[in-house]
């Protein structure tokens, strides 16, 4: 098991800084005296070890917050809002409550949000994606209580995991098409380094075609996420005003896959008759669109259930598997017209 360091105090600070811890309490605190060097000496400091004051440690030094703190990149994406869903049912019971917030795609904002948060002293922290700021990662090793990542596997994981490889995952799709005689592949969004999962979906995407001996060049820009469907309409129409021979187009959601799909019909194009089209989440939308969408189902239910029963393994003194690895299931439906693919289990 990766253990939680242990968390610095303002012993640690003050050391570092040269000054009282007095001061350092002090500093942290607004309308008092202390001066802008010695405020500016005291953060450094706290910054280079990672330290977040506690603001409630007068309250709550023999106390419990029961509360789990989470952070999402969007709170209108229904596979992050089950995650969370997942999350709670298992907490709940055992008297946890989630604390939420979002990062709106954004590695800075999603910094700014785990300080506000680990000054709150939560029990644990669960956070989306393995990619982080250098000052984010540093707090998150340093907070002293239990850090899941979740949706990802990233490759120097801070404590705990749980989540899949989204590059693996797309290469998976990528094999379902050329099995299906597809050689002229595209692929829609991943191109900003905001959406590090959709990123991941795009290499993954390229690792594949290289693989297969394809043509890399078949890559639209669809700009900043989330991507919409009515962005996923206006990327197919691009690649279709640019390169009408592409047989097959894989997205990096089914949103945007369903406006891939939508402007395919405007234009009275078949699919998959002319053009096959994937998508990635398994959204209820795409399970009802004419024709249903090929997708990857990544589990987010089962992600928000697992992060949270290690969670709780944690705090009871458990020694969990740290790295828990969740295998997205390839759901072939009609809209690449192929055979389902076995899935290799989870």
């Amino acid at each position: 098991m990766v253990s939680a360091r242990q968390q610095p105090t303002m012993m640690d600070v003050a050391q570092r800084a040269g000054v009282s811890p007095m001061t350092v309490s002090r500093a942290f605190k607004d309308g008092t005296s202390v001066s802008a060097k010695t405020r500016e000496k005291v953060a450094a400091a706290a910054d280079e070890l990672g330290y977040v004051f506690d603001s409630t440690a007068s309250n709550l030094r023999s106390q419990k917050t029961n509360f789990v703190a989470v952070t999402i990149p969007s709170i209108n994406n229904a596979n992050f809002a089950q995650t969370v869903r997942g999350l709670s049912d298992v907490l709940r019971p055992r008297g946890l409550q989630i604390l939420l917030g979002y990062t709106d795609y954004d590695m800075a904002q999603e910094e700014r949000l785990i300080e506000q948060l680990l000054t709150r002293r939560p029990e644990a922290i669960v956070v989306t994606g393995g990619k982080h700021t250098p000052r984010a990662r540093r707090l998150l090793e340093n907070a002293g209580i239990p850090v899941v990542e979740t949706w990802d596997l990233p490759e120097h994981p801070i404590q705990n995991v749980v989540g899949f490889s989204n590059a693996a995952a797309v290469e998976r799709l990528v094999d379902h098409l050329v099995e299906q005689g597809k050689t002229r592949i595209a692929f829609i969004g991943g191109d900003t380094t905001l959406d590090t999962r959709g990123a991941d979906r795009r290499l993954g995407f390229l690792r594949a075609v290289e693989r297969h001996g394809l043509a890399t060049d078949r890559l639209i820009a669809v700009g900043i996420p989330p991507i919409s469907m009515r962005e996923g309409a206006a990327a197919m129409g691009h690649l279709l005003d640019t390169m009408p021979d592409t047989e097959a187009v894989i997205c990096v959601s089914d949103l945007s896959a369903f406006g891939a799909l939508t402007e395919c019909q405007r234009r009275g194009i078949a699919v998959p008759g002319s053009i096959s089209i994937a998508g990635f989440g398994d959204y209820d939308i795409g399970q009802i669109s004419v024709p249903p969408l090929t997708t990857l189902n990544p589990f987010p239910t089962e992600i928000g259930q697992q992060a949270a029963r290690l969670i709780l393994d944690l705090m009871d003194g458990q020694s969990p598997e740290p790295i828990q690895s969740i295998v997205p299931e390839l759901l072939v439906r009609e809209s690449t017209q192929g055979q389902p693919v076995p899935n290799p289990g989870r």
